[in-house]
């Protein structure tokens, strides 16, 4: 006897647009959804929601002003993006800063990058439903931005780094209260683990979900901690060292498992890491000039000129080409988190939409980074 089935059960195919105003998308981001019930068929993003020609307005400014730009890119890795450009100039100009910059600069960079974990891991518990997370991140990194702010008077897009050196020289209190905030972070961030690392809803939210072999990763051009926790070995810092980061001893932070808790157990990792960094050189900040006299108006010459750094999101690529006047003729960056979120659909496909939201967290997107 034939059986018969009412179409009513049949599965059927369905789009959804999660976003552009959508919480677990981090920003102004589209995502055209192929679902199948609640599992997902194909992720399309739909980018450009917030894109604000940052690359031409950087045509049209002097090498000087471009960092006020640069800094709302990745706002989160604002003291890293301003850095790139500098040192792009710098190597353009054949420009050697002094030693004392150059440890300003990498021991500020590493607060700027466990200043952007402790808000990716507090709001990654948060699109998983833990409301804790989001408090104790960001209590720790308050202590952060006071440094920053005592420092150069900003608490996110900061404009300490300019061509040549810093804006002026560090605040007497910084390696006091620089110190300070270590002494309690090691505390505090086995509070983290114990909280979220741990916790089995989280286990299984996170564990064999989002699996990205090496592979892909290094197909899809992924950096920063998305490669690592595929295995890749890709930080900047280790492969061209830049700043004073071939002068202290620090581990490339790396999982295998290139699932979504691989990529958050290597941003713990790099918390660890920035902390020893940090404390490698908080007591040796050599004495010296805080800026390398440059001219009013900086024209760099005729050619080609790229240089890299590794923000907290990844590889960032800035390329200048300059006709000798004192803007470039064409500015271009290589954003690591463009690359990281072309790779969205192949991890994703086949999972359900709770999966797409703890995934999208463990990229750790910052729109205006893609859209510039």
């Amino acid at each position: 006897m034939e059986q018969v089935v009412n179409d009513s059960f049949k599965t059927q195919e369905y789009f959804i647009n999660m976003g552009p105003q959508h919480p677990a998308t981090h920003g102004v981001l589209r995502l055209i959804l192929t679902i199948d019930g609640e599992i997902i068929k194909h992720v399309e993003p739909d980018l450009g929601y917030i894109h604000r020609s940052i690359e031409k307005m950087c045509e049209r400014d002097s090498y000087q002003q471009i960092v006020h730009l640069t800094d709302r890119m990745d706002y989160l890795s604002s003291h890293i993006n301003n850095e790139a450009v500098c040192l792009t100039v710098e190597k353009a100009l054949e420009l050697e800063v002094t030693e004392r910059v150059k440890v300003v600069r990498t021991i500020l960079g590493e607060l700027t990058r466990m200043a952007s974990h402790m808000l990716w891991w507090g709001v990654m518990g948060m699109d998983l439903g833990a409301l804790t997370s989001y408090f104790y991140a960001f209590r720790d990194r308050e202590m952060i931005n006071d440094i920053f702010e005592e420092t150069c008077g900003a608490r996110l897009t900061m404009n300490y780094n300019i061509p040549g050196g810093l804006m002026f020289d560090i605040h007497p209190n910084f390696v006091k209260r620089t110190k300070e905030f270590i002494t309690h972070f090691r505390t505090k961030l086995p509070e983290y683990d114990k909280l979220l690392t741990g916790n089995v809803i989280f286990q299984k939210r996170t564990k064999g979900i989002g699996v990205l072999s090496r592979e892909k990763a290094i197909s899809y051009g992924a950096s920063g901690p998305v490669a690592r926790g595929s295995g890749f070995a890709s930080d900047v810092r280790k492969r061209h060292p830049y700043s004073a980061y071939d002068r202290v001893d620090f581990q490339q932070s790396l999982e295998t498992a290139g699932d979504n808790l691989a990529r958050y157990q290597v941003r713990i990792k790099e918390m660890w890491e920035s902390m020893n960094i940090i404390e490698q050189l908080i007591d040796n900040i050599p004495e010296g000039e805080y800026q390398t006299a440059t001219k009013a108006v900086i024209k760099l010459p005729k050619g080609e000129y790229y240089q890299r750094v590794e923000t907290a999101r990844g590889e960032l690529g800035v390329y200048i080409n300059s006709t000798g006047l004192k803007n470039p003729y064409r500015m271009k960056f290589r954003s690591p988190g463009f690359s990281n979120l072309s790779l969205l659909n192949d991890i994703t496909v086949g999972g359900k939409i709770g999966d797409l939201v703890a995934t999208m967290a463990t990229i750790d997107i910052v729109v205006p980074d893609i859209d510039r």
